[in-house]
């Protein structure tokens, strides 16, 4: 008698093992990209938001887009903007000059 096939079964387990292992590592990273993609989008919104409606404006949206307003700032014309989610800050400025 040949127990034929029971390797091709030891390689569908190694095999979901190996993609088991490499997702539980890669899911941490791709979190902080998730995370990091919107910090960039609720502080580039804060930002633009600060420059016509002040202090009040960007803490408001960058809280609407998932953010929270780390600190602001204005230097003319041009507002800067800290905004974290969860551990990635994102900075981001915007004018209104021409």
């Amino acid at each position: 008698m040949r127990d034929s096939g029971s390797m091709s079964v030891l390689v569908v387990f190694v095999g979901g093992a190996i993609t088991a292992a490499l997702t539980v590592a890669v899911l941490p990273v791709l979190g902080d990209l998730v995370d990091r993609q919107e910090a960039r989008s609720a502080a580039d919104a804060a930002a633009l938001a600060g420059v016509v409606g002040g202090r009040g404006s960007s803490a408001r949206l960058a809280s609407a887009n998932g953010g929270e307003l780390v600190s602001w700032s204005r230097s003319g014309r041009q507002v800067t903007v800290r905004v974290r989610v969860g551990d990635q800050v994102v900075i981001a400025r915007a004018t209104d000059e021409p």
